[in-house]
């Protein structure tokens, strides 16, 4: 893991210096659009995530094909995409995968102009550097370092084996596209984070889902809209790492979590009998073995008494409004 000081210098050289490659701006500003999603005020993520969502696409394909971030197009009642040239046009939701946490979009207009190419995010090496893409709306382009790579754990039952993490911090992340040398898209921007080092201080940066493992599931989710084969449980629950223990911070209504009888402020000590001490091991535990539909049964501490609760769990996916993938 890099120091704070390597760290540092790296991130100010990124920011400050002439970016690597040879291309500009202009030679890839075809394929990144804005996005503006609008959900019902009564949908489930409507609280959390807001009815009115704005972030970045990025054109993957000569046939309109966007890819963003997931959590953007929950529950979306519309799209709209604004073009590099300026033109606004509907796009159609075609698929989420909640697992990586991409999202795919396509324009139902030509959008002409070029498609970015995907990289090999596998080469991208800690104190490197590599450029942020959005709109020019959302701030355009600016060097980045990437000053982190690992596992990344969050706390709305996601994590990701490898994440890319860079700095300085971008704001209106959401979307992004990370670029390596040879402007090709390694990284789709997902969060804001504190601790870009995983050091124990305040280092600001951003969270980029790697784009390694989006040739795999492309064909399900342009197909089906979404990852075939069995589903991982889901219960809905958010969660915090305190202290070795993972404790309960909110429990989604009506979702299986609450409808079990778990509560805020609960501590879940074991799931189907295995002990947990983490958030990583909360998630390894619930996911391998168990699949969508199962019952889990969850040891708990509450009120200094230990209780067992029995959750039938869902795909997370049937908890949402109900969403049409348009596959044309």
């Amino acid at each position: 893991m890099p120091s704070l000081v390597s760290a540092t210098w790296s991130a100010w050289r990124a920011a400050n210096l002439p970016p690597p490659g040879t291309f500009a701006e202009r030679d890839f500003a075809s394929a990144i659009v804005k996005l503006g999603v609008r959900v019902p005020r009564s949908a489930r993520t409507a609280g959390s995530l807001g009815a009115e969502r704005e972030g970045t696409g990025v054109v993957i394909d000569d046939q309109g094909l966007i890819l963003t971030i997931g959590y953007l197009l929950l529950e979306a009642d519309s799209v709209l995409l604004v073009a590099s040239d300026g033109r606004v046009m509907p796009a159609a939701v075609v698929g989420i995968d909640h697992a990586s946490g991409f999202g795919l979009l396509r324009a139902r207009q030509p959008l002409g102009g070029m498609a970015l190419e995907i990289g090999d995010a596998t080469a991208a090496r800690e104190l490197s550097t590599a450029m942020v893409a959005t709109h020019p709306g959302a701030g355009g382009l600016s060097g980045v370092s990437i000053v982190s790579r690992r596992d990344f754990t969050g706390w709305w039952e996601y994590a990701l084996d490898d994440a890319l993490f860079t700095a300085p911090a971008r704001d209106q992340h959401s979307g992004a596209a990370l670029l390596n040398a040879d402007g090709k898209l390694i990284g789709i921007g997902s969060l804001w984070v504190g601790d870009a080092i995983n050091g124990g201080a305040a280092f600001p940066g951003n969270m980029f889902v790697p784009t390694d493992s989006l040739p795999a599931i492309l064909p399900d989710l342009l197909t089906h809209g979404r990852r075939t084969g069995a589903a991982r449980p889901w219960l809905g629950v958010y969660s915090e790492e305190v202290r070795g223990h993972v404790l309960v911070t909110e429990v989604l209504r009506a979702a299986p979590a609450d409808l079990g009888g778990l509560k805020r402020g609960d501590v879940i000590l074991a799931i189907n009998g295995a002990a947990i001490g983490n958030q990583a091991e909360f998630y390894a535990t619930l996911w391998n073995g168990s699949r969508a539909g199962d019952e889990i049964t969850l040891q708990i501490w509450r009120d200094k008494v230990v209780h067992e609760l029995t959750i039938r769990s869902i795909d997370r996916m049937d908890y949402l409004r109900p969403w049409s993938a348009s596959t044309h």
